[in-house]
């Protein structure tokens, strides 16, 4: 073993935040893009990919208020794979069989704002993308909007509306 794998193996060992391809966050275990559609078409589960700068105050924001929120937490850990996508990185990654950049992928997207939350079915393809800042109790139902089908059936609005709706 050389010195570069022994470094590399100690820091994983004291870091369990840390993975070789996936970051931790609390709770949550963000994937990287490739990883991320792969894992979400072997679970059948939707994908956020959350998209990101390093200076995006806003996204440091949603990190800390919206993503560490509980309720928000057991909702992506139960029913979707994550994965967080920065938009002005040269990291590389697999779009079927292509080799693209994860800047890339976000201006494949359409992502011009950030944060940029899209979401993809379980096979990468595109359903919608939201952007900017959202306060838990705003990005729950969104979550549970897409997630659910719902968009399949009814704008957001109305979704939203039957939700308030009292019961009968």
């Amino acid at each position: 073993m050389n010195l570069f794998s022994i470094a590399l193996f100690a820091i994983l060992l004291l870091n369990p935040k840390v993975t070789m391809n996936n970051i931790s966050d609390g709770d949550l275990v963000w994937r990287n893009f490739t990883d991320g559609i792969r894992e979400a078409s072997a679970s059948n589960k939707k994908v956020l990919v959350d998209v990101y700068t390093d200076w995006c105050g806003w996204c440091k924001r949603m990190e800390k208020d919206t993503y560490s929120d509980e309720d928000i937490k057991n909702y992506l850990t139960a029913n979707y794979v994550i994965v967080r996508l920065n938009a002005e990185s040269d990291a590389k990654e697999m779009l079927g069989d292509a080799e693209v950049t994860e800047a890339t992928l976000a201006k494949a997207y359409g992502v011009t704002g950030y944060p940029t939350m899209v979401f993809l079915m379980p096979d990468g393809k595109f359903i919608t993308s939201v952007a900017g800042y959202m306060k838990p109790s705003e990005f729950l139902p969104v979550l549970k909007y897409i997630c659910e089908d719902y968009y399949k059936q009814m704008n957001y609005q109305d979704y939203l509306n039957s939700r308030n709706a009292p019961a009968k």
